[in-house]
């Protein structure tokens, strides 16, 4: 009876240990969809995917996860974190003017950049200029927020507060789209950190 009962708690423990930990299930994944694969077999474990950014994200263990690199693994207490993708690029933070050269003629064009200019340099706030003159009605004082890429400003945009300096005011003309900018730039270019997360419970 004793060796029968010491067999059974012997196989019981051997099933226990041949279960693959977190960490070992970890290991195997390498992209998005493996890591979503994952979540969805595992819903007690509660498992999730992070998408953090070092823009936005700054809890401790944001910037903790922040700091790793694509592929590295860890655990904070009986949770487990795998770092899937990560990329890095410099982005860039202006304010802007907008005018349309659709409706106005360009010696108003060229009026406007002076006496926003003039304005400027006396010491007027930005944000009120902004408010004032710009012609795209958008609602952040012309802050473009942190930006990279031309899905988010035009080509002609990005490059220009790309070669300027921080508090720079300049131009930027948009010809064929006759779209014309009075930047200010509001910061120095920075590094942006994006990563894709898989977290789960168990180590």
């Amino acid at each position: 009876m004793k060796n029968s009962l010491a067999g059974l708690l012997l196989l019981v423990s051997s099933a226990v240990f041949a279960q693959p930990t977190v960490h070992d299930q970890f290991q195997k994944i390498t992209t998005v969809q493996q890591a979503q694969q994952y979540v969805d077999a595992n819903a007690t474990l509660k498992p999730a995917l992070l998408n953090l950014s070092s823009k936005k994200d700054s809890t401790l263990i944001d910037k903790r996860l922040l700091r790793q690199n694509k592929g590295d693994i860890f655990s904070v207490g009986y949770v487990t974190y795998k770092v899937i993708e990560a990329t890095e690029k410099v982005v860039y933070r202006s304010s802007y003017i907008f005018l349309d050269g659709s409706s106005l003629q360009p010696t108003q064009i060229d009026s406007l950049k002076k006496i926003v200019v003039q304005k400027a340099t006396a010491g007027d706030s930005w944000d009120k200029l902004s408010d004032q003159y710009t012609m795209d009605g958008n609602t952040t004082h012309g802050d473009t927020g942190w930006f990279f890429g031309e899905d988010m400003m035009p080509k002609e945009f990005q490059e220009a507060v790309k070669g300027h300096k921080l508090g720079d005011i300049f131009f930027v003309d948009v010809a064929d789209k006759q779209w014309h900018y009075i930047v200010k730039k509001t910061f120095d270019d920075d590094d942006k950190k994006e990563i894709t997360v898989l977290k789960s419970n168990g180590r």
